[in-house]
């Protein structure tokens, strides 16, 4: 059998970045002020969907790059995501058998997620992001607040737009800002 180098080994400049970028908007997803002040249910849904919102916001400021080493960057960052979603899962219990199951839902649902929050941020209609937030965020939730809806579809616009003046390296090296959300006392 021939000697294989082990993943780290192996890991370019390129896969640190991803991680690095990657591990910052899921800091960001597990902001307070998210479920306490906005009312995001505390739960694993939410904090998936969370996640999935940040994450979204980074890989369509990765993707106005345009470039291949934008390309990998992007790719790197579904790699980390769903590198973390396995081995949370494993964490969580899931056998072998039905991890690679739930990680496929989990990445359609970023999919779906990814192509409903830019079309909602892309378009004209105001009401989309709206909508988008309701029901994928707050899809458990019977009634979600309207202040808190308006304030989250403010957080993300204000946070794309934040994104959008920030070159790549600076996020790498400084890290990413996102906008600040109503009542949080960190991550801003």
């Amino acid at each position: 059998m021939p000697f294989k180098f082990p993943r780290w080994l192996a890991q370019t400049q390129d896969d640190r970045h991803a991680e690095q970028l990657y591990a910052a908007a899921s800091s960001h997803s597990r902001s307070v002020a998210l479920f306490s002040a906005l009312g995001v249910p505390d739960t694993l849904d939410g904090r998936f969907d969370a996640l999935c919102l940040h994450v979204v916001l980074l890989l369509r400021r990765l993707g106005r790059e345009n470039t291949p080493a934008g390309a990998a960057l992007i790719q790197g960052v579904y790699d980390a995501m769903f590198a973390d979603m396995d081995r949370t899962l494993r964490e969580l219990g899931v056998g072998d058998l039905g991890v690679g199951k739930r990680v496929r839902q989990m990445a359609e649902g970023l999919m779906g997620r990814v192509k409903a929050y830019g079309e909602a941020l892309d378009s004209d209609n105001d009401q989309l992001l709206g909508l988008a937030l309701r029901r994928n965020l707050f899809g458990t939730v019977a009634a979600p607040s309207e202040d808190a809806l308006r304030a989250l579809d403010a957080y993300v616009r204000d946070s794309d737009v934040m994104l959008n003046s920030q070159n790549v390296s600076g996020m790498i090296e400084h890290g990413i800002r996102f906008a600040k959300l109503m009542g949080d006392v960190g991550n801003g």
